[in-house]
């Protein structure tokens, strides 16, 4: 419910916080007052910063740092909530990095229950050492005025709900009334009330209906006005009323974790609520199932083709059973330096595992020649190890080098 006036004060306060104390990493903040990816409001806002080049800021100055200092700083305005996140991974996936839901009211136990259930779930989430910057993505209940009308009242006066909805739409919002040419263009004419009859709550009893007798009855004779609190935008998400909500995992956890953390905290809700996933979070969730099979049949076909490769069963074996030892190597870096277990871990995992392979497929067909020549298993062994020892030293400095930003 702040005026524009408040609102410009708090935009006026975070872009100060940027060009000023991060002044050496931003470059700029573009910010708009009035619509937010939570909705549209006088309340609202939103700022997009623009960082400066890597080569201009230190590590810092990075994304993650620049997003803790903001909150710390902002957490400081009284008059505002003011929340920093990095974009999205996967642009036109979401509004935000980290995880996506919306907590669904399945047994229409209405608004304010569903409310309810939402504190009650951004408490948990906020005790959680799992989840860091869990928020509701959305426009808080707003103070709106209701106008209360008498239906018995309004029939005794001879009154349609037709009758007063268009009388209450047209004096309060407007109505379409036709076209008209003005220097060779066509423009709209639309009806409204002036400025001065529709500014206070005391206004509606200046406003009369015409009944069907023909009669203007006043709106005081059958309708009566109080304040009260509702949301400014219903959401729904497939169907059912739904509350949107946006978090984060904490510094070291998975996302994968995160998300399930969020499935076990949701089930302690009252019945009735369920949360669903959404955005990139609902396409990791569907790709996370997979993993498991995928990693497996990609063992499965590289084993097939090595040992038509070699014909030979113990071949492939000997290759892969160096795969755990990459995989315990990548799982140890990422614990160690307390970095999340992501897509990008994955991925990494992935290819860890196939240049240690393609390393033992190098050490392995050497050997398998040395023994086709006469010689004995150790001998063979230790004759590939040194003779492969330099390609494959170079071959992993010139991947690992590749991949450098």
């Amino acid at each position: 419910g702040a005026t524009q006036e408040r609102t410009l004060e708090s935009i006026y306060k975070l872009e100060d916080h940027f060009l000023q104390n991060e002044k050496d990493a931003v470059e700029s903040v573009f910010s708009v007052q009035g619509f937010s990816f939570s909705g549209m409001g006088q309340n609202s806002g939103m700022a997009f910063v623009k960082l400066k080049d890597w080569k201009d800021r230190g590590a810092k100055d990075g994304v993650g740092p620049i997003t803790g200092r903001a909150m710390a700083a902002l957490g400081q305005i009284k008059d505002a909530f003011i929340f920093a996140f990095p974009p999205p991974a996967m642009p036109e996936l979401g509004t935000a990095s980290g995880y996506t839901f919306f907590l669904k009211d399945n047994t229409g136990q209405g608004h304010d229950a569903l409310v309810n259930a939402r504190n009650q779930l951004l408490g948990m989430a906020g005790k959680s050492g799992k989840l860091a910057n869990v928020r509701p993505n959305g426009l808080d209940d707003t103070p709106q005025l209701r106008l209360d009308i008498d239906v018995a009242k309004a029939g005794a006066h001879g009154l349609s709900l037709d009758a007063i909805n268009s009388t209450l739409a047209t004096a309060w919002g407007s109505s379409y009334v036709d076209d008209f040419i003005d220097r060779g263009r066509v423009k709209r004419v639309y009806m409204q009330a002036d400025d001065g009859f529709r500014m206070n709550p005391e206004d509606f009893n200046l406003w009369t209906v015409k009944n069907s007798a023909g009669q203007m009855v006043p709106f005081s004779a059958f309708a009566s006005q109080r304040w009260d609190y509702g949301s400014p935008r219903l959401e729904r998400y497939n169907g059912v009323s739904a509350l949107e909500i946006q978090g984060e995992a904490a510094p070291g956890v998975a996302s994968g974790d995160a998300m399930q953390e969020v499935e076990k905290l949701a089930s302690q809700l009252p019945p009735g609520f369920s949360i669903e996933w959404t955005a990139v979070s609902y396409q990791e969730r569907e790709a996370g199932s997979q993993t498991p099979l995928l990693y497996t049949l990609s063992l499965l076909i590289v084993f097939l083709c090595l040992a038509a490769l070699y014909e030979s069963w113990s071949v492939p074996t000997a290759v892969l059973l160096v795969a755990p030892l990459g995989i315990l190597g990548a799982v140890l870096a990422n614990t160690m330096r307390g970095m999340e277990r992501d897509v990008y871990f994955q991925v990494a995992m992935l290819t860890t595992v196939g240049l240690t392979s393609k390393n033992a497929i190098l050490i392995v067909e050497f050997a398998k020649e040395n023994l086709e020549k006469g010689a004995g298993v150790i001998e063979a062994t230790m004759h590939a190890v040194r003779d492969r020892l330099r390609p494959i030293v170079m071959t992993s400095l010139a991947f690992g080098l590749g991949v450098l930003p």
